[in-house]
């Protein structure tokens, strides 16, 4: 199974808009991220995780075209606002989108683009088949468990994925969703700054998860500009790197 990190920024963006600090300044490409995505592609199906708002240009720029389902962590306008570009997979693939997530998001999908599902369309729409993950599910040769989260006070999934796990904007784990998580040997962690936050892992509390789960290795996403990535690397233990737009690994 292949996984490519699309996205490995925060909400904002790396650089931010308006800001002169180090790392949004830097010339090097690593400190440049999109909003935060992953494509995962195996010998039978390949899984898109989210639409950000640059899911064009990730999609383009990886030169991916061949998308199978989607799913979805949430509904944040950062994990979202691409939606409408399903369209153009439509049109390439012609057929529907299958796209999975909770019933929460689901339904906020539903209310931000109420015009995909309205049926009365003067133009093209993205055609989607709207599917509640079940907590464990099979697509093609992909074992799938929907892993729930919390984003602050706000309950999210995150996907197992065979042997990897996607953990996205992840303030901490249920003890029960553990569980789910038992046995996998990758995974993507999110590790928004090195100080604590209210609704996302610091890079101390990553590092402990990896630990904890006993990964062979963890990538940290979203990757807020407070974070310089040559520096982040060198600061992290040999069993941990900082994912980067474009980078693909093997798991």
């Amino acid at each position: 199974m292949q996984i490519t990190f699309l996205g490995t920024g925060t909400s904002h963006g790396v650089p931010v808009i308006a800001c002169d600090c180090e790392t949004c300044q830097s010339n090097n490409p690593k400190n440049k991220r999109n909003r935060t995505s992953i494509y995962v592609k195996s010998s039978k199906y390949n899984l898109l995780i989210d639409t950000p708002p640059e899911m064009r240009l990730q999609l383009l720029e990886n030169e991916i075209k061949d998308v199978d389902s989607l799913l979805m962590t949430h509904a944040h306008a950062d994990h979202i606002m691409g939606f409408d570009d399903i369209r153009a997979l439509n049109w390439y693939q012609n057929k529907a989108m299958p796209v999975y997530s909770d019933q929460q998001t689901l339904a906020h999908i539903r209310r931000i683009f109420p015009y995909i599902f309205s049926g009365n369309n003067a133009g093209g729409v993205p055609q989607v088949i709207l599917k509640e993950a079940a907590e464990s599910f099979k697509l093609g040769d992909l074992k799938i468990k929907a892993v729930p989260i919390y984003h602050g006070k706000n309950k999210i999934l995150a996907y197992r994925i065979n042997n990897f796990a996607y953990l996205t904007d992840c303030s901490k784990i249920p003890e029960q969703s553990f569980e789910l998580l038992a046995g996998i040997e990758y995974a993507a962690i999110d590790a928004l700054r090195y100080t604590e936050h209210p609704t996302h892992m610091s890079v101390d509390q990553a590092v402990e998860l990896v630990n904890k789960l006993d990964l062979k290795h963890g990538y940290l996403t979203h990757i807020s500009h407070r974070l310089e990535h040559q520096e982040l690397a060198e600061y992290l233990p040999k069993n941990v790197s900082p994912a980067y737009d474009g980078l693909t690994i093997e798991v």
